[in-house]
């Protein structure tokens, strides 16, 4: 009887003694955490936009604004997620403003300065295009929070789906539609940067607006196109 008492009583000590040991081992049991998160985002983005490699004569006196939003997939290359290549589909509008005026037909336009003395109504042309960009991201985003600081840089790709020309004076109005002039293909560098939803963006293209037939007072319609504004990113 003595002896069935000894282990008894060993084994309550051992047990006892055991589960005050194990307790802290539960507590310490990691939880388990998302680490397959992506920054999977829909953008939308406003900016200023201004033409590079003006020919002579050529001017921007109002303001001339563009507009784009899409969706980008996001492919992290890191353990910790914070550098990732993303690609994905959008759209841009943009509008230019200046004193380039574009009269013909849409087959066979006809370009000329307006004089800094004549007075007209509007002269401006519209671009509607369809964007593929693809970026290199980096940024300081954990699964646990989606405020963070970020630099997003790369390359978009961008076709024309429609474009307007639009030269009103005391005349009349000519509008003139699918431009046999404008590049369909137009591809350019970009760059974002801020924290959270708001960040700052830059877009410069690397071709000419325009094709290499399009002339004016015998100059090349060599315009490029960089664009400054604001994107905002959401998941």
């Amino acid at each position: 009887m003595q002896f069935f008492l000894s282990c008894f009583l060993l084994l309550f000590f051992y047990t006892a003694f055991s589960q005050e040991e194990n307790l802290p081992l539960k507590e310490q049991v990691p939880i388990k955490i998302d680490s397959l998160y992506r920054e999977d985002q829909f953008y939308f983005g406003f900016t200023y936009n201004t033409l590079q490699h003006k020919p002579v004569g050529l001017s921007q006196k109002k303001f001339s604004t563009g507009f784009s939003l899409g969706f980008l997939r996001d492919m992290p290359i890191n353990k910790d997620r914070t550098v990732a290549i993303a690609s994905g589909l959008g759209f841009s509008y943009n509008n230019y403003n200046e004193n380039l005026a574009i009269t013909g037909t849409g087959q066979m336009p006809v370009y000329f300065m307006i004089d800094s003395k004549a007075s007209y109504n509007k002269n401006k042309f519209t671009q509607l295009l369809i964007d593929l960009p693809i970026e290199f991201r980096w940024r300081t985003s954990t699964y646990e929070s989606h405020k963070f600081w970020r630099i997003y840089g790369g390359a978009k790709f961008s076709y024309l789906l429609y474009d307007r020309s639009i030269f009103n004076d005391a005349d009349g109005k000519i509008i003139i539609s699918s431009n046999k002039d404008f590049n369909k293909f137009l591809y350019g560098l970009y760059v974002s940067a801020g924290y959270n939803t708001i960040n700052v963006y830059a877009y410069y293209g690397l071709n000419s607006i325009f094709k290499k037939s399009a002339e004016v007072d015998g100059q090349k319609l060599d315009i490029k196109s960089l664009n400054i504004g604001l994107i905002f990113y959401i998941l």
